[in-house]
Order: C-alpha cells, then sequence, then structure tokens
C-alpha cells in the first residue's frame, strides 16, 4: 500500500509504530490441532477427573516416547561473550554437515521421581512397547513406592491402543488412566522432556 502511494517510512518509524502497538517479534507457538470429537473427549477428561484430590494424581504413573535429535534442532541458543571469544568452546554449539541422528527414548516418572528411561532401538513397535512396560513398569513402580492403587498413563498413539497392547494390562492387572486422543499437553512428561532435550 505505501509503494502505490510513493510513501517512504523508515524502518525506525515502523519500529517505533509496532512498539506503540505493543507488538513485537517472537517465534510461532505451536498449537495442537483440535476436531470437535478431540475437544469434546478433553471435556469428558476434565469433568471425570477435575475432583480428584492430591493422593490419586500421586499415584498417577506418567509415561511417554520422545525422539532426541543429536546436535539438530533448531533452538536458537544464546550466549553471553566478550569480544574475540565467539570461537571458544563454551560459546558455541557442535553441528554436523547432515545432523547427528537421533534416538528414540521411552521413560516414565510420578510425582515422587523418575522411572525407567529406556532407549529404543530402531521402531517403536507395539511388541516392543509390551516388552518395554513388561521390563521396566513393576520395577518403577517399586522404586517411586507408589501405593497399590496406582494408575498407569499411556497416551493413545496406535501402538499403544492395538490389540496387542490393550491385552497387557488386563492380564497383568494394571488399572490404566483413560487419556483423551491429541493431548500432549495434558502430560507433564512432556515438561521433563523439553528440560532432558535442552540438555542434550
Amino acid at each position: 500500500m505505501l509503494e502505490e502511494t510513493c510513501t517512504k517510512v523508515s524502518v525506525s518509524t515502523v519500529k517505533r509504530v509496532l512498539y506503540r502497538h505493543k507488538l513485537k517479534g517472537c517465534s510461532a507457538r505451536k498449537k495442537q490441532q483440535l476436531q470437535n470429537r478431540h475437544k469434546k473427549a478433553r471435556l469428558q477428561f476434565a469433568t471425570a477427573h477435575g475432583d480428584k484430590d492430591h493422593t490419586f494424581w500421586r499415584n498417577v504413573l506418567w509415561s511417554d516416547e520422545t525422539k532426541i535429535e543429536l546436535f539438530g534442532h533448531d533452538d536458537h541458543r544464546y550466549v553471553w561473550r566478550k569480544k574475540g571469544e565467539a570461537c571458544k568452546l563454551k560459546n558455541t554449539i557442535p553441528s554436523l554437515k547432515h545432523g547427528g541422528g537421533s534416538i528414540m527414548l521411552w521413560g516414565c516418572f510420578a510425582t515422587g521421581g523418575t522411572g525407567a528411561l529406556y532407549k529404543i532401538d530402531g521402531i517403536m513397535r507395539e511388541e516392543n512397547y509390551v516388552d518395554i512396560v513388561n521390563q521396566h513398569l513393576k520395577t518403577s513402580v517399586r522404586k517411586l513406592k507408589l501405593g497399590r492403587k496406582w494408575v498407569f498413563q499411556m497416551d493413545n498413539d496406535p501402538k499403544h491402543t492395538s490389540k496387542v497392547v490393550a491385552k497387557w494390562p488386563k492380564d497383568n492387572k494394571v488399572k490404566v488412566l483413560e487419556w483423551p486422543s491429541q493431548s500432549p499437553d495434558l502430560n507433564p512428561i512432556e515438561m521433563l522432556w523439553a528440560e532432558l532435550i535442552k540438555l542434550v
């Protein structure tokens, strides 16, 4: 529009106007895309669990998988450095030409601390998932001293809802927390993964 009227405006004027309107440049936030059925399921979950007290939540064993990019994440890192110290090791981030690969992890935690952390080799399949929970779930429950009424949380990833995985809790007398689809933001383990990813 300004070009059409041959109006020239300096960069500082544009910045001043943006500042006056309290606008600033930011990275766009990622937001889970929810359909009506997801919203309905989340509301049902909130209604069913909104009045649960801290003793219930203290006995939930939260679990999830995450993929961690090694040397390849797009995070902007800032350092405070003096002039001429740009290339000192403490002021640099290692990088590889084609990225450094990635690792896949399964982990769990509860109010009392972290449970097992398991490195997944290759692609996670339903059979792998059953092997992981068979090996690590009960030891994590003992380590975290969860009560007899402990509840296992897993999301609705297709490998978690398969017949093989759905059979496992019944066979092992494990109570599973019903979980709404498309709700990673409700799972506190996501914050734990975010902290771990920052450290890598």
